[in-house]
């Protein structure tokens, strides 16, 4: 495993970070929660040292279950990344959106980040993780009811207290990163990014190379479209949010998969799995520091895992580059 300092921080993280979106079971289907815990555990044994969580996955779930998953190691030895500004149980607020994980009793999602509701969601946190700190704290999305100082100026305060270590956001451009990051220094965004989903190539991360920020990549294998293994006319279970998801159309899936076939016999030369080239693939991308990824089960944690242990020369990378060049045409 490779290991990777935030921008002027001492925080080092796993190069592959463990994604626990899809252990809560929200927007995903059902999960397995002992498979779950199993999962990060099996992830840890590989050098997975880091693990991305977020209270509105599965209302808590998630939390719960990585809090479950570290106990018994050292905290020094695991580092948290979670977030604040999505509550499912307010009664009133900007409606974002609902959730269709539950089709007889939707949840109403809101986006909100004021200043008493961010102390109490880290509260609520560290309680569920079993933890008296947390390493990142990363707003999840953009509040547009609120101001950004009154957001920070909560954050500041946990920072002060010792409950939170660093600051970070999620899913910022790049003008609304530099705003936030005159109120309170910012170590990183948290963005989607994949082979074919580059879009943060013309802003963000340029941005965040020349300002010295750190780049955390989510869905790097757009949530299973890049292992090769989805095919055309694939069912999504009820609930899961892939169903109706661009990316998963059989036209999108039919040009994925010729792409990846042309990348497959570099992953047979490695030795490694399409899932694996593409996890190693983007956190070699210049300006991305670590990428999230999920896995339902332990095997699959530990495959992500070894996906740190391949070597692709300069050659090799522009070969692929190369190739995501002309699916994207």
């Amino acid at each position: 495993m490779e290991y990777r300092t935030l921008a002027h921080t001492d925080l080092t993280l796993s190069a592959i970070t463990f994604g626990s979106w899809a252990a809560g079971g929200w927007m995903w289907g059902k999960s397995n929660r002992d498979e779950a815990v199993k999962a990060i555990k099996a992830a840890y044994d590989g050098g997975v040292t880091s693990i991305d969580t977020a209270p509105i996955y599965g209302q808590g779930e998630s939390e719960r279950i990585v809090g479950e998953a570290i106990r018994g190691i050292p905290r020094d030895q695991v580092q948290i990344l979670t977030k604040f500004g999505m509550r499912w149980d307010l009664p009133q607020g900007e409606f974002a959106f609902k959730s269709k994980d539950n089709q007889d009793n939707p949840i109403d999602i809101y986006k909100y980040a004021g200043k008493e509701s961010v102390i109490k969601e880290c509260e609520d946190s560290l309680r569920r993780l079993g933890t008296d700190y947390i390493d990142l704290y990363q707003i999840h999305w953009p509040d547009a009811t609120t101001p950004l100082s009154e957001t920070f100026e909560a954050v500041e305060r946990l920072i002060e207290q010792g409950k939170v270590r660093y600051a970070g956001v999620c899913n910022y451009d790049a003008a609304l990163l530099e705003d936030a990051a005159k109120l309170i220094d910012l170590v990183s965004d948290q963005i989607p990014y994949s082979m074919v989903n580059r879009g943060m190539d013309r802003d963000i991360i340029p941005y965040c190379i020349r300002n010295e920020k750190s780049v955390i990549a989510y869905s790097p294998l757009e949530r299973g479209l890049l292992t090769g293994k989805m095919q055309p006319g694939y069912r999504f279970a009820e609930g899961d949010h892939r169903k109706e998801n661009p990316f998963f159309t059989d036209e999108s899936i039919k040009r994925t998969n010729a792409f990846l076939e042309k990348l497959q016999p570099l992953a047979d030369e490695k030795k490694a799995t399409l899932g694996q080239l593409v996890i190693r693939w983007t956190i070699e991308h210049p300006g991305i520091t670590v990428a999230l990824v999920g896995a339902r089960n332990p095997e699959q944690a530990i495959q992500n895992a070894k996906a740190a242990d391949i070597i692709l020369t300069p050659e090799e990378l522009q070969f692929i580059n190369q190739q995501i060049d002309q699916m994207l045409k």
